[in-house]
C-alpha cells in the first residue's frame, strides 16, 4: 500500500518544481508516474492524484482514463477505460469567466468534502510521460480536476477555498452516494 500524504504535511503546502524537460523519460520521473499510478489506483473513489501527495514536489498530476470514458460513472460491462491522462508542467492557460459550486473531496484531506468555485471549463497545457506536449479543452468534471490538481501543484488545497465543509466517514459516504444515486 502506498501511503497518501495527509493535510498537515509540508509537502501538500509548498509550489512543486518544474521537471526539467530533459528529465521527463528518465528512469526517477517514470517511477513517480508508476508509483501515482499505483496509489491512485488503490483508492476506490480516486480520479486523479498529484505528485505532492505522495511526497514528491514536482509538477506532474495523473487524471484516471476511468473518468475520460463518456460512460463515466458507469462503465458498461467489458468497457475498457481510455489510458490515463498524465501531466508534467501543466499550465492552465484558459478558464471560463463562468463559475458554478463543485462538490469536492480529496485523498489527501480524508474524509471532508465541500463546495468549491471552480471555472466551468478549462484548457491546460502539459507534457505527457513521452515528453510531447499538448492542450486539452475540458469541460465539468474534468476541468474541475485540472483546477483541482494545478491547485495542489501551488500548494493550495481545496478546503482553502471550500464552502459548508463537512465531514463525512466512508460509511456516510456510501449512503449519501446511494441516497444520490436513487434520486438521480
Amino acid at each position: 500500500m502506498i501511503p497518501i500524504v495527509q493535510k498537515g504535511e509540508p509537502v501538500l503546502r509548498r509550489k512543486a518544481e518544474e521537471v526539467p524537460l530533459s528529465e521527463i523519460t528518465s528512469p526517477s520521473i517514470t517511477k513517480i508516474i508508476k508509483t501515482m499510478t499505483k496509489a491512485l489506483y488503490q483508492e476506490e473513489d480516486g480520479v486523479a492524484i498529484a505528485a505532492p501527495q505522495i511526497g514528491e514536489s514536482v509538477r506532474i498530476f495523473i487524471v484516471s482514463g476511468k473518468i475520460l470514458s463518456p460512460h463515466y460513472p458507469d462503465l458498461e460491462e467489458g468497457e475498457v477505460p481510455p489510458p490515463d491522462l498524465v501531466c508534467i508542467n501543466p499550465e492552465i492557460i484558459k478558464l471560463s469567466k463562468r463559475k458554478k459550486k463543485m462538490p469536492e473531496g480529496c485523498l489527501s484531506v480524508r474524509w471532508l468534502y465541500g463546495n468549491v468555485p471552480r471555472s466551468t471549463k478549462a484548457t491546460l497545457k502539459a507534457y505527457d510521460q513521452n515528453g510531447i506536449v499538448f492542450t486539452r479543452g475540458a469541460s465539468g468534471l474534468l476541468a474541475q480536476i485540472f483546477q483541482h490538481e494545478t491547485d495542489h501543484l501551488n500548494g493550495i488545497l481545496f478546503i482553502d477555498t471550500a464552502e459548508d465543509i463537512e465531514s463525512m466517514p466512508p460509511e456516510d459516504h456510501d449512503k449519501k452516494q446511494k441516497q444520490h444515486e436513487a434520486v438521480s
